[in-house]
């Protein structure tokens, strides 16, 4: 039998960082919704934590689809709900609302219009109050940008030139447009930051 579960060492590094960041800032209860949930790995570890919340995965990729969806089997999750086919740059997404987002790696591998698509929608989803956490490499001002991070940096120009790493004061700077607070920014391991902000 075929196994369509995709695998990310990176996720085995930073699920449990993460996760004690998630901790204090989701709810108790209610729906979190990911977007850009890759293999599933990260959505599968959190709700086996979790077990309070429902936790709605979903991708742009028919195959991260169906990891998603396999790992979930594999690991018997059932507050995982199927995922769902979503474009962040696009408003077709199909739900309603959401008691929390939650966003790791997609800015930097996405074109712009996917993090302005994610800020509009994450507005009009989320209450007052609800958090939209996002995860990954920035460049951050005043602070020297690792080398590891201009390498990356210059890699996945090289594969996308819509792609690279963004201004944390930029997403910043258009999540306020979007009725969000100032950022709460916690470095993070190998050069990342963890980023949230809140609905106001």
């Amino acid at each position: 039998m075929t196994d369509n579960r995709l695998r990310y060492t990176a996720t085995e590094r930073n699920r449990d960082p993460i996760l004690e960041m998630l901790r204090p800032i989701l709810p108790a209860q209610g729906l979190v919704l990911e977007i850009a949930s890759g293999s599933g790995e990260h959505i599968v570890h959190f709700a086996q934590a979790l077990r309070g919340l429902q936790f709605q995965p979903s991708d742009p990729d028919l195959k991260a689809l169906d990891s998603i969806a396999a790992w979930a089997k594999h690991e018997s999750v059932t507050n995982v709900l199927p995922p769902a086919l979503i474009d962040a740059s696009t408003d077709a997404w199909p739900f309603e609302k959401a008691d929390a987002i939650v966003c790791i790696n997609m800015i930097h591998i996405s074109p712009w219009t996917a993090t302005i698509g994610l800020l509009r929608n994450a507005s009009r989803l989320l209450p007052k109050g609800g958090a939209l956490y996002l995860y990954g490499p920035y460049r951050q001002s005043g602070v020297e940008t690792a080398a590891s991070n201009e390498s990356f940096d210059q890699s996945l120009k090289s594969r996308n030139p819509l792609w690279g790493l963004r201004n944390v004061e930029d997403v910043a700077e258009l999540a306020a447009t979007r009725g969000f607070s100032a950022p709460e920014i916690t470095p993070m391991p190998a050069n990342n930051l963890s980023v949230i902000f809140r609905r106001v």
